[in-house]
């Protein structure tokens, strides 16, 4: 006697295996060891900004800079370099837009 599942069943069980076989993160990426992800960009600005006397802007755009560019270059000034993204991105008058 053959075993006969209904096609609803079978349907079912189909879906049921193509699902599972899917891999939970399909794509392998990892971040380079200069980038940051968007919960590190806080401590980062904070101590990036910590040595100006205006704290708010500098904040502001460092967090800006930091969730665009995935980078906060080390230190209080300087450093640019380490962060592409972050030293060519520009004002309308040509200045760093990141602090």
């Amino acid at each position: 006697m053959a075993f006969v599942v209904p096609l609803y069943v079978a349907q079912d069980l189909f879906f049921l295996n193509w699902i599972l076989t899917i891999p939970k993160y399909p794509y392998n990426f990892t971040l380079p060891p200069t980038t940051t992800r968007h919960m590190d960009c806080k401590p980062k600005c904070t101590y990036r900004c910590s040595a100006t006397s205006h704290k708010k802007p500098c904040m502001f755009f460092c967090l800006k800079c930091c969730v665009k560019c995935h980078c906060v270059p080390p230190g209080t000034s300087g450093n640019r370099q380490v962060c592409p993204c972050y030293n060519n991105w520009k004002t309308k008058e040509g200045g760093h837009k990141c602090p």
